[in-house]
């Protein structure tokens, strides 16, 4: 009986995952068509001063007296003219969510908005990456701090907004801003370089089993997984490692030059408001006070650029961001 039940929990669990998959799949399928962008690929813009009316509206429809509201909604519409009268004299700010994980997989998607703006900006326009990036692959997030450059390359004003974090490769990004938010308990820093990996040679060796790896190169491998490691491997990986941990400190002092390298760059992080005392930031905000400061002043765009994926991309990359979120 007790068996009965397990198997019986193990198959609804089973059917539950599955029809999590697909409702999941449904949805974003509705959601495409609704929006009108279930095939191809496509740039979505969003203006951010009328998200932001509509969440001021709809809170003073609900708490003020309904004359009062009418006459309030007569003033926005004057004003929604005079702006629109002026909306050539006014500033853009262009807005770029990146969510960072190991392989810096949304630098796709990044290359494509800063390649739209870049064709788009006038003098005067800005861009804020909402930034939130634990880090990861060297090279992978290195081109994500390249495709930022590009703005920088052509005097185009870069702000980056950390609510959460920039570490490692994440701070790499951020480095290259002119100007850094952070709130005060996001994680900053972390500029160094880490390798590890298991090695199963003694399990191997303990059930008979032989591993052969050929190379032709001295250090064409240094650590293996399954190999016998040597000291001469470890010194050349660490050795690797120096390298790679000096170019990142040559970058983050070609953006930050008065930083205090020998105190920042040992591999630890620090929260905001260390972060501000030691020159890694600019300022204690966060990326939401910081537009609404600016709405008041500039036109808001949020910019995103989506690849059209197929159903079964589209599935799985959802349950691998799910359990990335879980971990």
């Amino acid at each position: 009986m007790t068996q009965a039940l397990i198997d019986y929990g193990l198959f609804l669990a089973k059917t539950l995952t599955i029809l999590l998959g697909i409702g999941l799949l449904l949805v974003g399928i509705v959601r495409a068509r609704k929006t009108g962008h279930l095939e191809g690929d496509h740039l979505e813009v969003t203006s951010l001063n009328d998200h932001y009316r509509e969440l001021a509206h709809t809170l003073r429809q609900a708490s003020t007296p309904k004359k009062v509201f009418r006459k309030s909604l007569k003033a926005d519409r004057k004003a929604d003219k005079a702006r629109e009268q002026a909306s050539e004299a006014r500033q853009r700010l262009f807005v770029i969510d990146f969510q960072g994980d190991i392989k810096a997989t949304a630098s796709a998607a990044l290359r494509q908005a800063i390649t739209a703006i870049l064709q788009e900006a006038k003098d005067g326009d800005g861009v804020l990456i909402r930034l939130e990036n634990a880090g990861g692959l060297v090279t992978e997030h290195g081109l994500a701090a390249s495709q930022l450059t590009r703005l920088r390359a052509r005097g185009i004003p870069l702000t980056v907004a950390v609510d959460k974090v920039a570490a490692s490769g994440g701070y790499l990004m951020a480095v290259v801003a002119d100007h850094i938010i952070a709130a005060p308990f996001a994680i900053l820093g972390s500029i160094g370089v880490v390798a590890q990996l298991p090695n199963f040679h003694r399990v191997l060796e303990r059930h008979g089993v032989d591993y052969e790896l050929h190379t032709a190169g001295d250090y064409k491998r240094t650590l293996t997984l399954f190999g016998e490691n040597t000291e001469a491997g470890r010194e050349k990986l660490r050795e690797q490692l120096e390298v790679t941990h000096g170019l990142f400190k040559d970058f983050i002092l070609e953006y930050r030059p008065t930083l205090d390298l020998a105190q920042v760059a040992t591999g630890e992080y620090w929260h905001g408001r260390q972060a501000l005392a030691l020159g890694l930031i600019d300022a204690i905000q966060t990326s939401d006070d910081f537009l609404l400061e600016a709405a008041a002043t500039k036109d808001l765009y949020q910019v995103s650029y989506n690849a059209h994926k197929k159903p079964l991309e589209r599935l799985l990359s959802s349950l691998t961001q799910a359990a990335q979120r879980l971990f």
